[in-house]
Parts: C-alpha cells; sequence; structure tokens
C-alpha cells in the first residue's frame, strides 16, 4: 500500500472518530433536554388558550419543560384520561368537582395547585334586575351535580329561592324549600344554558360557555359573591396521588402561579376570572 494511501486511510479514520466523538459528548440541544409533561384541557376558550400559551412558554423558558395539551369536550373526559395515564396532569375542574368525581369514580385524583376562580353569573337578555324576572318564569341552571348545588347557591344568594338539605352536601333542585315566585327552574347540560336564554328569563352559564356562546358580561344580572364559602369553586391542576410530588409537574404548577399569568388572565377575562393562588377570602 503506498504512503499516500495510509495517509489518506488515516485522516478518514480521524475524522470519522471526531464525528462520532462530537455527537457523544457534545452538549445536547435545549430540545433534547426537555422534559414533555400532557395537560389534559376543555376545548372551546380562545382565552384560556391564551393563558396556557403563556404558560407553556415560562416552562418552557424556564424550567425546560415542553406543554403538549389534549383537549376535550366532555367534562366527564380529562380526569378518565388522567386516571388512564393518558396525560400528566389537567386543568379544567374546581374542587367541588373533583370531590364528587373521586367519591363516583373511586379514584384517587389530587390537587397539586391553584389556579383561578371564576364568579358564576345569572344571565338575562330579557331583564336588567333579579327583582324584574316575572312569576312562573323559566330559569335554567347547569344539569351536572356539582354547577347545580353551586348554581342553586347562586339563586339563593340572589333573593329567588330558600334552600334546605346539608350544607356539606351537594344540592339539587329537591333542596328548594321555598320559591316565592313559583319559577321553573330547568336543568340542561351546561353547554347549552347560554342557548337556553332565548326562551328563558334567565340562566346560570359558566364563564367557558358563555364565553364561547359570545354572552356579553353586561347581560348580567348577579354574580356569584366571593368569600369563604367560595373555597370549593377555585379551579386547579390536577394529578394522580401518585404524582403530586413529582418535580416536573410541581414546576408545571409554578409555570402557571406567576405575574405574567396574572396579566394574561386580567387581559383575556377583565375580571371574569380571578387569579387564585394567592386569594385571601374574608
Amino acid at each position: 500500500m503506498k504512503k499516500s494511501t495510509k495517509w489518506i486511510i488515516g485522516i478518514v479514520v480521524l475524522l470519522v472518530i471526531g464525528v462520532i466523538g462530537w455527537f457523544s459528548f457534545a452538549p445536547k440541544s435545549s430540545t433534547q433536554n426537555e422534559k414533555v409533561v400532557k395537560v389534559g384541557l376543555m376545548s372551546g376558550s380562545k382565552a384560556d388558550d391564551e393563558i396556557w400559551k403563556s404558560v407553556a412558554k415560562t416552562a418552557k423558558d424556564k424550567y425546560k419543560i415542553k406543554l403538549k395539551f389534549v383537549h376535550f369536550t366532555d367534562y366527564t373526559q380529562p380526569n378518565t384520561a388522567l386516571s388512564q395515564h393518558e396525560v400528566d396532569v389537567n386543568s379544567f375542574q374546581h374542587y367541588a368537582f373533583l370531590k364528587n368525581w373521586n367519591q363516583q369514580h373511586k379514584s384517587n385524583i389530587v390537587s397539586i395547585g391553584n389556579t383561578v376562580i371564576t364568579p358564576i353569573r345569572l344571565y338575562s337578555t330579557q331583564y336588567k334586575n333579579v327583582k324584574d324576572i316575572p312569576d312562573g318564569a323559566t330559569i335554567a341552571i347547569p344539569n351536572d351535580a356539582t354547577n347545580e348545588s353551586r348554581s342553586l347557591l347562586v339563586l339563593k344568594e340572589a333573593g329567588l329561592i330558600k334552600l334546605g338539605g346539608d350544607p356539606n352536601k351537594l344540592l339539587t333542585v329537591k333542596d328548594i324549600k321555598s320559591n316565592p315566585k313559583n319559577l321553573n327552574i330547568k336543568e340542561v347540560d351546561a353547554s347549552q344554558t347560554a342557548r337556553t336564554l332565548n326562551d328563558a328569563a334567565a340562566a346560570v352559564v359558566n364563564t367557558n360557555y358563555a364565553q364561547t356562546a359570545h354572552l356579553s358580561p353586561d347581560k348580567t344580572i348577579f354574580k356569584e359573591p366571593l368569600n369563604k364559602q367560595s373555597k370549593p369553586w377555585i379551579n386547579l391542576i390536577a394529578a394522580n396521588k401518585e404524582q403530586k410530588d413529582n418535580k416536573d409537574l410541581q414546576k408545571v404548577v409554578k409555570a402557571f402561579q406567576t405575574k405574567e399569568t396574572e396579566k394574561v388572565i386580567e387581559k383575556n377575562y377583565n375580571g371574569l376570572e380571578v387569579p387564585a393562588w394567592n386569594l385571601k377570602f374574608k
């Protein structure tokens, strides 16, 4: 073999070794170092998407965590997906909903951090004041257990009905003890409450569905007060109990609970939704 050939082979070998060494020992890119956390969310709210877009940026920039969003269309889906480990965390429910879910499904889902509280509202396109609602009128409320209970408490606070029942349990229309105006309390799917305003005198509508239906806050005739009784309605980030101390999941919570998130919430909700991680109830 000629000397020149040996030199060429030697150079090629050295180049190959160098390239292998580079890929073996060179610093990994930021993308390679990122952890992926799957987050279950409800579909339909552009405002919520903006909030989580901001949270995702913070998670990536500060904690090297990439958030992958999985959207659902029904309230029964996010917790099922979480229990089946199809997502790592979800964010769509309040404490009362979670408590009821765990009891009914014998699951071990827990809160790992507070997010927001959204005072639920009584809307009307026909009347400007609760006092103007006539005798025998129809009021629509959500038919799922926790939102029905919450809505009945709103009607009570508005002075339309009086309630009995155990205050530590979820209430139903059967717990109405006094209905002076003989109102027809109509239970419908939460996603349909806004649509009932074409016929109903008023409706209790969750904020996310009110926004989806382009229901103006100006149509509010009563807003749920925020006080100590509001704690069950604080929304949260949930995880399976065995993962509650997972450092990556805790970083997702930290990425949410920031001043930047507060600004995005205010910009997109204009007071309809309130940051709850530092909220002090009177």
